[in-house]
Order: structure tokens, then C-alpha cells, then sequence
């Protein structure tokens, strides 16, 4: 009996390319390729080399200089490389240039994490705006495109005379766009109806950095089982669960993580995801304390919640993974001033955390440890605005302090 060939979906192998600028020192673009290499391994590719240049600026022809162009050209042809992924945006002129040198596919990392995005949509809603969002971002691209569009909806007939191939593919995707735009418009005004119906419950929606435990959390608290994975971007939809705590019912809604360099037509397109997050009331915000660079992560978060008009919400800082924190104690002899590597979590919790108060907490979702006052933190808030809506429930309070049962909905 002949015995068949296994087949197997090996990842692609590719390259990472990066810069090294005055605004962006050897520690800063190494972070930034360790985490390209995590969205290349959440879109299925095994990032096998990284190419750092230091530059003023990215090339206006190639991103990356002549040498070292050949340097990577090198390394491509010599090891089976079917993909370069670069840090940061290109034109369609250094696509271009670039592919003609290496001869292998080119992303930039905003076509990654849209890719990413149309692997993860799920549902009608998500995968419309993952398509506003790849449509916006290939339109001024079309002069690097290799196939003809006008094939999807049937070339004859659909050229005006005199029109040429670019023209023709523009045309077509403006009318997607436009097309997609009215879609979400209907989607978004179903959700308000949604978000109405839900009556005067308070609202909390977690927020934070991709992959820092939302999900986790949310599950936890909810008693759900939300999607949750070692990946970035592992949550697209927005999740919206009734919670109860101490009887005190509250809407928790789980939304999608933000990422360093999220392109804007992204934020845009998720604009009814992220209404989630402009209608709440009280906001998690949910920090991995693990990560080396979690403060910047915090930056991030705090950068795009001001964009979307919701920085000046009531906010718990919620320092998630404290049983993955790990720090090296310096050695008696060691005169360096000390950081965020070598202090012990104690520490770092009496830095300028402890300004925080009663608007921070330290957890692990995954080991369950210090969940409890988590909840507590988030009944009192909960309870605030409760009764900013229900004033009439305050005896209903003091009798559970009393008795321990109530129902403030009643």
C-alpha cells in the first residue's frame, strides 16, 4: 500500500524591518519589532529574522537604504523568505520599489493588523467595518495593484469611455465604501435602539492594551465564556454581559484592545464597537503589569480614549498578571539607579501608582487572586451612579448593609 503524503499549512516565513530614528532609540524599535513578531504569529507567520537601520527618517523610495535593501535581498533568497513585514506605513511607491528588489510579498504594519482583523471578524458587524477599513486603506494604493477589480462585478459595461484601470478600480471602491458606510449606519442605529432598551443599568466596559486579559477578566466576572487566547486582537465583537454584584446588577461590555500605531481609518471604522465605550458609565481599564513597557501601553489607551471622547469617564486601573511580574534584584555593589526590572511588585505599587487610591487594583484573573476587591471597587462606583438614577433605593442600600438582601432594581 502506498502511503500518502502528509500535508501540512506551514507558516509563512518572513522578515521584519525596522528603523532606528532620533525619535526612536535601539530599545524603542526592538519593542516595536517584539511585538510586529506577535501580530505576525497571530496572522499565521513565523518571523525567522529582523533588519534594524539607523536613519533620520524612512527612505522615500525603499523605507530602508540601498545596502541594506541588499542585505535583506540576501538573506531572502538564501532562506525560503515568502514575506517582509515593516514597521510602519508604506506608500504605494515604496511597495513598489521594494517588491522589485526582494521579489517576495510586502506588508506594512497596518495591512497586517488588517488582516488579522478579517481573520478574527465574526459576526455581520464586525466584518463590515474589518472591509470599510481594508477599502480605505488600499484607495490610494491602486497603483500598485496587480489584479483588475472591475472582474468582481463584471467588466462590460462598467467603464465609462476613455476611462482607465485605475479610474475604474477607484470608482468601484468608492461605491463599496459608500456602500459599506450606509451598512454600518443601519447596524449602528439597531445598536443605539439596543443600547437604550437596556434601560438606566450602569455600564462598565473594559478597556485596555490587546492581550493584557480583558477577555479573562470579563469571563471571570461574568461567569461567560468570551473568546480569550494568548493572541493579539483575540476579541473583535463587543460582548456585552449582565453582571450582578453584591445584588446590584451592572452591564459589562468586553471591547477591542488597542495597539501602538492603530491606523486612524481602523479607529473609525470601529466607530459602533466603540460607542460601547463612549455610553459607559464607568471604564476598566485593564493593565498588563508583566509587560516590560506597560506604562506606555497605559499612554496608548489613555491617547486613544481621548480621541474617541471618553478620557474624562470614572476609571479603575485594573494591574492585571501580578503572578507573571517578575523583577531582578539588584546586586548590593549595583550603583545604577534602579528601574522597573529590578524593583519587587510591593515597590512599584507605592511609585506613582499609590497616587490612585481607591481607583486602582492589583489582580490576576488567571490565578483569581484579589477578584473580590475588584468587584468591590466596582460595586461602590456602580453604586454612586445608581443612585444618581434611582435616589429612591438609598433606604434599599442601608437595609442591605443591614441584612445582607436586596434588589435596587425593584
Amino acid at each position: 500500500m502506498i502511503q500518502q503524503p502528509t500535508i501540512t499549512n506551514l507558516p509563512e516565513r518572513a522578515v521584519l524591518v525596522g528603523l532606528i530614528t532620533p525619535d526612536q532609540n535601539e530599545a524603542k524599535a526592538n519593542e516595536y519589532l517584539d511585538e510586529l513578531a506577535f501580530l505576525a504569529d497571530t496572522a499565521g507567520a513565523d518571523a525567522v529574522a529582523r533588519f534594524l537601520q539607523r536613519a533620520s527618517g524612512p527612505n522615500s523610495r525603499t523605507y530602508v537604504g540601498s545596502g541594506k535593501l541588499e542585505e535583506i535581498k540576501t538573506f531572502v533568497e538564501n532562506n525560503d523568505i515568502s514575506m517582509a513585514i515593516f514597521d510602519d506605513d508604506l506608500s504605494s511607491k515604496q511597495v513598489l520599489n521594494i517588491e522589485r528588489e526582494l521579489k517576495v510579498k510586502i506588508l506594512d504594519r497596518t495591512s497586517l493588523i488588517l488582516d488579522i482583523f478579517a481573520k478574527r471578524a465574526q459576526t455581520a458587524n464586525a466584518k463590515a467595518q474589518v472591509e470599510l477599513a481594508q477599502y480605505q486603506y488600499l484607495l490610494p494604493r491602486l497603483t500598485r495593484m496587480w489584479t483588475h477589480l472591475e472582474r468582481q462585478r463584471g467588466g462590460i459595461g462598467m467603464r465609462g469611455p476613455g476611462e482607465t484601470q485605475i479610474e475604474t478600480d477607484r470608482r468601484i471602491i468608492l461605491d463599496r465604501i459608500s456602500r459599506l458606510k450606509e451598512e454600518l449606519r443601519h447596524i449602528d442605529r439597531q445598536k443605539s435602539i439596543q443600547r437604550k432598551n437596556r434601560g438606566k443599568l450602569t455600564r462598565v466596559a473594559l478597556v485596555g492594551y490587546t492581550n493584557v486579559g480583558k477577555s479573562t477578566l470579563m469571563n471571570l466576572l461574568s461567569k461567560s465564556d468570551v473568546f480569550a487566547e494568548n493572541k493579539l486582537f483575540a476579541t473583535l465583537d463587543t460582548t456585552v454581559r449582565k453582571v450582578i454584584i453584591e445584588n446590584l446588577p451592572i452591564l459589562l461590555t468586553d471591547t477591542v484592545g488597542f495597539i501602538r500605531k492603530l491606523p486612524t481609518h481602523l479607529v473609525d471604522s470601529f466607530k459602533s464597537t466603540l460607542d460601547e465605550v463612549r455610553e459607559a458609565d464607568i471604564l476598566l481599564h485593564v493593565v498588563d503589569i508583566s509587560h516590560p513597557n506597560f506604562e506606555e501601553q497605559i499612554e496608548v489607551v489613555n491617547k486613544t480614549l481621548s480621541d474617541i471622547g471618553a478620557s474624562d469617564k470614572p476609571m479603575i486601573m485594573v494591574f492585571n498578571k501580578i503572578d507573571a511580574y517578575n523583577h531582578t534584584p539588584k546586586d548590593e555593589d549595583d550603583l545604577t539607579p534602579r528601574s522597573r526590572e529590578n524593583i519587587p511588585l510591593s515597590e512599584l505599587e507605592e511609585t506613582w501608582m499609590s497616587r490612585l487610591g481607591d481607583n486602582a487594583v492589583f489582580v490576576s484573573a488567571r490565578k483569581q487572586i484579589n477578584i473580590d476587591a475588584l468587584k468591590m471597587k466596582i460595586y461602590e462606583k456602580a453604586k454612586e451612579i445608581h443612585l444618581t438614577r434611582f435616589p429612591y433605593n438609598d433606604f434599599l442600600f442601608q437595609k442591605y448593609d443591614e441584612e445582607g438582601e436586596f434588589d435596587p432594581v425593584e
